[in-house]
């Protein structure tokens, strides 16, 4: 508790106060006998005093039972004899300006003043009246000094008691219950007045332009214009409030004896104001001024300097109320702001000496303090160079939970903290010191960003260690003290990917061959690209000796960075140090990634060749295959480069695929004839190249004629070849069957010039008959295309006579579609 409100002793009056209201310093007083007077406050050092400015001894013949003023029409509302009338305030006598003459038998009526902006930025105030008069409401609105109906009268099923408008809501307190009622018709039943079947009277205050306060016994509750309770807490008077005040922050109960006053947040008792008894009315003229009055006495309430009130409760570390009254002073908004940050701060390390940890680092949030200055509340997160015993004072004996619950909440707090220095609007408003509100700090962005991400490590580490991965993917962690801390936690796939991100790939290199990981070292390695070249090739050497097969992944992955790869090196690389392997890099290279490149073509027909003849035909027979359709299919070698490297005693169907490949047709035919003695594999390479339509590829089939009546006519210069007996001897029977089977495909003229003289035309008639056929079908296909190009011709003529026996004749007469000009001067 502490001293909010000064009391001033201001009249003993010798009539009976039957109403007052109050606006700035003046003061306005009804009485039974109908009296109405106005003072001013005066306001000295040491005593308040009243000044009587105005008195009107027959204002009414009857009670003055209710005033209201609107000091922005100078205007007095009073309720007299039952009956609403306007007065002029400035007027000696208070003239009467209207009655509202519907509004005879009234008990009492609310003002509302809603302040209104037109679309051209004009503003208005618009005054609006609910006047009780029995089970009715009935409205009205200002306009030029006198009230107008607005709509429809309310019904009421009981005579309401105590109302109070705000925004497009009447709430209405009845004896036994509240109720809420809207402008657009809606109802809505609230609580009862009290707990117990004994009704008791209503006690309705306005608190803001959206919220009543009502009583409910000895309790306080706020409600919305909805109709919504709108807080959790209510406020809790020692007895029965005869009516109330609110001065923002505080609650102002008149009770039986004493006023009480409550503040909502922080909920609870703030002083007890004494020696004013038997009080009935309780009025605000302005912030941090009330008056209060007796039948017969009248008192003024008056706040405590701000300033004072602070000091008191900041000492007493009731911050939440400091800050209160600290938004609503009259202080310069600079003055504000700084003190406001100040208290924020002791709030926020109070809140953290009292446990109560999120609550402590939601408030340094709202300030932006700087994230080392809450680190510092946990000197165990601090490298031991950097603890010291300066102030804040870390939090003692701390249970193992509470220890857990700190950490989750500064977890909180500095991911929200990494966030913004992380976002690009805010990086422009973080100055040169580094925090987000240029108070405290001296680090850079960048220093802070390290901090925080250390010291998230070590939350981590300490709650939940599944964590701490996900953050060293993306981190600024110190590398020297995270790197200390891994290795003390034994934290060996963290420490590998903290080395990833900071670059130091040779360290977590090293850290994975030690524990011979050869699937993590192959992951690393894919993702290293071009720039790390020599760092692959190096690491690579032990994965490929230990899984040679698995090691390739490292240059065979589908991964951008391992496609990217400079593939002659790799190429080099394996050829040095891991042979095993080439062949199915070369593979990949060539069948999957689709190289073009003569270097890998080459290189793959090298490597199949020198594994042939390594391990033997027989035992190498796949691989054989695999070269033989190699050679056949390949475009990309260079065959005149490898032909040379074959050798002249083996692998002789290769090389007369290379022969063919370079043109040299009858060398190839030779090797099929002479040396492997094959005629099906002879006749089916002559179909394709024939089928290729190559140069030299309409002669070849007389080439093997040529061979099979004279195997001696092209010699094989083919050191330690054993040809085969099978094809030594001319074979005319052979020829004449290649001659018939082929007809088709054999020059008859050329033909005829290597087959000997003596062999009889009834022999050939056959290979005679399909030539001649072939001959005339050319020369028909000849004569039909010329026909069609000649039919083609003259209709392209016809075409063209047409077009030009078209014509168009152009007089003066005639307007140009375009400009919409005459033509003129045709000559």
């Amino acid at each position: 508790m502490h001293e909010a409100y000064q009391v001033s002793s201001l009249l003993n009056l010798t009539f009976q106060v039957e109403s007052i209201v109050a606006y700035d310093n003046n003061l306005l007083v009804g009485t039974r006998q109908g009296h109405l007077c106005m003072y001013n406050l005066v306001r000295t050092e040491d005593k308040c005093e009243v000044q009587l400015m105005r008195y009107h001894k027959s204002f009414s013949k009857r009670a003055v039972q209710q005033l209201e003023v609107i000091p922005a029409h100078n205007l007095l509302i009073s309720l007299t004899d039952n009956l609403v009338q306007v007065h002029d305030l400035n007027a000696i006598h208070f003239t009467t300006i209207c009655q509202v003459q519907k509004s005879k038998g009234a008990t009492f009526f609310t003002i509302n003043i809603k302040k209104q902006t037109s679309l051209t930025g004009a503003k208005s105030v618009l005054v609006r009246m609910a006047v009780a008069v029995k089970r009715k409401i009935q409205l009205y609105y200002l306009k030029n000094n006198e009230f107008f109906e607005l709509m429809d009268d309310i019904s009421l099923t009981d005579i309401p008691r105590a109302m109070v408008w705000c925004q497009e809501a009447i709430c209405v307190g009845f004896r036994g219950e509240y109720a809420l009622f809207k402008l657009n018709g809606e109802q809505k039943d609230l609580f009862p007045t009290s707990s117990s079947t004994r009704s008791s009277d209503p006690c309705i205050v306005r608190v803001s332009d959206m919220t009543f306060a009502l009583c409910r016994e000895s309790q306080t509750v706020l409600v919305n214009v909805k109709g919504e309770t709108e807080r959790n807490k209510a406020l809790r008077w020692s007895d029965v409030p005869v009516t109330l005040a609110w001065d923002e922050p505080y609650a102002l109960g008149v009770l039986t004896d004493s006023i009480e006053v409550l503040t909502l947040e922080p909920n609870g008792l703030v002083q007890t104001l004494t020696d004013m008894p038997k009080v009935r009315f309780i009025v605000t003229a302005q912030q941090g001024l009330l008056f209060a009055a007796s039948v017969s006495h009248i008192w003024s309430i008056q706040a405590v300097d701000v300033g004072k009130q602070r000091k008191v409760l900041v000492d007493g570390k009731q911050f939440q109320l400091a800050l209160k009254l600290t938004q609503i002073s009259n202080e310069s908004e600079e003055e504000k702001t700084e003190k406001i940050h100040h208290i924020q701060t002791l709030l926020a390390y109070d809140l953290f000496h009292r446990k109560q940890f999120h609550e402590s680092m939601k408030e340094f949030l709202k300030l932006g303090t700087d994230a080392y200055d809450v680190i510092r509340l946990f000197p165990d997160l601090l490298p031991q160079q950097q603890q010291g015993n300066d102030y804040p004072e870390p939090v003692r004996d701390l249970t193992e939970k509470e220890l857990e619950t700190s950490r989750l909440a500064l977890i909180d707090y500095l991911i929200e903290m990494r966030h913004r220095l992380q976002s690009p609007d805010t990086q422009g408003s973080i100055n040169a010191r580094g925090n987000l509100n240029d108070r405290t700090t001296t680090k850079s962005t960048n220093q802070l960003l390290q901090i925080i991400d250390t010291t998230l490590l070590k939350c981590y580490l300490q709650t939940n260690d599944a964590l701490v991965a996900p953050l060293l993917r993306l981190n600024h962690c110190h590398l020297v003290e995270t790197e200390k801390i891994l290795k003390k936690m034994g934290k060996h796939n963290e420490l590998i990917i903290l080395y990833q991100t900071k670059g130091q790939h040779r360290r977590a290199l090293e850290l994975l061959q030690s524990e011979k990981s050869i699937e993590r070292t192959i992951g690393y390695l894919q993702h290293l690209g071009c720039d790390s070249m020599g760092l692959i090739l190096e690491f690579a050497d032990w994965v490929l000796t230990e899984a040679p097969e698995e090691g390739l992944k490292i240059f065979t992955d589908d991964i951008v960075e391992v496609e990217a790869l400079p593939r002659p090196r790799v190429l080099d690389f394996l050829l040095k140090s891991h042979k095993s392997v080439v062949i199915p890099y070369l593979e990949h290279v060539v069948h999957t990634w689709e190289d073009s490149n003569p270097l890998f073509h080459n290189a793959l027909v090298h490597q199949y060749r020198e594994k042939i003849v390594t391990e033997g035909s027989a035992v190498a027979e796949h691989t054989r295959k695999k070269l033989l359709q190699f050679l056949d299919g390949s475009k990309q070698y260079t065959a005149e480069n490898i032909l040379g490297s074959f050798p002249t005693d083996s692998l002789l169907e290769e090389r007369a695929i290379i022969l063919g490949r370079l043109g040299r047709h009858e060398e190839a035919l030779t090797i099929y004839m002479r040396a492997l003695g094959d005629i099906e594999k002879t006749t089916e390479y002559c179909k394709k190249v024939y089928e290729k339509g190559t140069p030299g590829s309409q002669t070849v089939y007389v080439s093997l004629i040529k061979l099979t009546l004279n195997p001696d006519s092209c010699p094989l210069n083919l050191p330690g070849l054993v040809l085969s007996p099978k094809t030594a001897q001319p074979d005319l029977e052979l020829a004449l069957q290649l001659l018939e089977q082929h007809a088709n495909r054999i020059n008859p003229l050329e033909a005829l010039e290597i087959l000997p003289d003596d062999v009889p035309v009834s022999r050939i008639h056959r290979f005679l008959s399909v030539a001649l056929q072939k001959v005339i079908q050319d020369r028909r296909r000849v004569e039909l295309m010329e026909g069609l190009l000649y039919a083609e011709y003259l209709q392209c003529k016809e075409m063209q006579m047409a077009l030009r026996s078209q014509h168009i004749v152009v007089t003066e007469l005639n307007v140009c579609p375009v400009c919409k000009k005459r033509f003129g001067n045709q000559r």
